[in-house]
């Protein structure tokens, strides 16, 4: 009897390894394409059942080149490389990774705030560079103190497991915390975290904004120059989302200008970004590679959740977490 066959597509930095031997274990066949490029998933993928995929976008050109794929498994929370309403249309599952990195990615977005909060990267620059404390609280070009987590509010805008796993982690630290999502459950809204009814509305109560949403093309773009303008003067902005949700010119004349006085940043539009993308020079823009997510735990969770959902799909016709449902 022929082995069902599944295949990675792009897999990054991880190590498919895990996942790999969970479903040939279970009696798969099981292939790694290694890259986002449609022409070589197709001709690796032409007759697969199911597909686990890291970046590479999937939309219906594709399907049309895979038609025994039933099930688009996610290696990550997000899922917006897929297009989700075709896979609907046509009868696939899609399923993401609500959990695997919640606590990685909520205290990396906890470590970046304070890292600005606190001024941390200055600090480090200016004992290297021969300095010490008077050159560090006086600075020639006049930069101002670092600020005291106490008295400041964290903003989230999105309130799903991350945000309200930073909130709890958070709350012993920032002097307030609170939170805009019109799609949170009531219910799961913790004691303590303020709600508020509008991102401007939140955002202009903020001095660290902090992004915990999916892209979707309602949210594409939805932190601009308007909404930056909104917070306090001298405020943050972090993002360990997607990249996209930020206008990056508008970040950079918010920080340029004073605005605000810096970000930090996981994501990025382009990935990695472009030599000439001014985020990578500018000095009170803090970047990270994609990385939030990262630990030990989260690197074999990534391979191996996605692998269970496919398992579970198999077994039972349902996977474990799924975002689309067959509509058909």
């Amino acid at each position: 009897m022929r082995k069902p066959v599944v295949v990675f597509t792009d897999t990054e930095d991880l190590d498919p390894d895990p996942g790999v031997r969970l479903l040939s274990d279970a009696g798969f066949e099981v292939r790694t394409v290694g890259s986002r490029d449609p022409d070589r998933i197709a001709a690796v993928a032409a007759d697969a059942s199911a597909l686990i995929v890291g970046y590479a976008p999937v939309g219906a050109a594709l399907m049309d080149r895979l038609p025994r794929v039933r099930i688009l498994a996610t290696m990550s929370a997000g899922y917006d490389m897929i297009d989700t309403a075709e896979a609907g249309r046509r009868g696939l599952w899609v399923t993401n990774l609500p959990d695997a990195a919640t606590e990685d990615v909520a205290v990396h977005a906890l470590a970046c705030a304070l890292s600005l909060v606190r001024d941390l990267p200055r600090a480090d620059a200016t004992v290297r560079a021969g300095g010490w404390n008077a050159e560090f609280a006086a600075p020639a070009d006049g930069t101002p103190l670092p600020r005291r987590a106490g008295e400041l509010t964290l903003g989230l805008i999105g309130f799903g497991r991350i945000a309200r796993k930073l909130a709890v982690l958070a709350a012993p630290v920032f002097g307030d915390v609170a939170a805009f999502d019109p799609h949170a459950d009531p219910a799961l809204w913790p004691e303590g975290v303020a709600r508020y009814e509008s991102a401007e509305a939140l955002a202009a109560a903020t001095d660290v904004l902090s992004l915990h949403l999916p892209l979707t093309p309602g949210t594409q773009g939805l932190v601009d120059a308007r909404l930056l303008g909104r917070m306090r003067p001298g405020g943050f902005l972090v993002n360990v989302a997607r990249g996209e949700l930020v206008h990056r010119d508008a970040l950079v004349e918010a920080v340029d200008t004073g605005r605000l006085a810096g970000a930090a940043l996981d994501v990025f539009p382009v990935e990695p970004p472009p030599a000439d993308d001014p985020l990578l020079r500018h000095p009170r823009i803090r970047l990270s590679p994609h990385s939030a997510y990262l630990s030990g735990a989260s690197r074999r969770a990534y391979v191996c959740k996605p692998a269970e959902n496919i398992l579970a799909w198999y077994r039972t016709g349902r996977p474990l977490t799924p975002v689309v449902e067959p509509t058909r």
